[in-house]
């Protein structure tokens, strides 16, 4: 079953200013993980925003008014690329509180537009 759908756009040139206009942003948005390629490069931009929509997405998916910390959710790839999310703490809670068991995530950027959709299901 359905318990929510999330699906959230952000134009990477505007968020990149805001990266750089805010340094300290970067760190209360993304996991260290999430800011480093598995090679350890630095993530573009492109990259960074469309991991910031995609928990914009997870926020409107569970039905999130605040109170869930960024650093809480983690946008994860495989070996091939494929994304997932990784939750822990506040937004932890509130899937639980939802039911929710498993997660559909997609990411896309094109034209300075970064894009995620996210599902969240429950049994």
């Amino acid at each position: 079953m359905i318990v929510g759908i999330g699906v959230d756009v952000v134009p990477v040139a505007r968020f990149a200013a805001t990266l750089e206009r805010t340094p300290s942003l970067r760190d209360r948005l993304f996991t260290a993980g999430e800011q480093v390629t598995a090679s350890g490069s630095p993530r573009t931009d492109e990259s960074l925003a469309a991991r910031f929509a995609a928990k914009e997405a997870l926020a409107k998916a569970l039905g999130a008014g605040g109170g869930m910390a960024w650093t809480d959710a983690e946008v994860r790839v495989d070996d091939v690329g494929r994304p997932s999310l990784a939750i822990t703490g506040t937004v932890q809670a509130r899937a639980d509180s939802l039911g929710v068991t498993r997660w559909h995530i997609s990411l896309s950027h094109d034209g300075g537009i970064a894009a995620a959709t996210v599902i969240a299901e429950a049994d």
